[in-house]
């Protein structure tokens, strides 16, 4: 019994790690809150230098 339980849990684990590869990730990678907060500030730097208002 605990011989057939490990070698299951090898080969769903093999399976999984297969599937896993062969299906694209969807998630979003993370984006802190520091380099949103600096993309924000590069955006703003460069609406301004397009658009002059003064």
């Amino acid at each position: 019994m605990n011989r057939q339980k490990k070698l299951r849990q090898k080969v769903t684990a093999r399976l999984k790690k297969a599937r896993a590869k062969l299906n694209p990730n969807k998630k979003e990678p993370y984006i802190s809150k520091a380099e949103r907060q600096k993309i924000a500030e590069q955006e703003q730097s460069a609406a301004v230098e397009n658009n002059p208002s003064h």
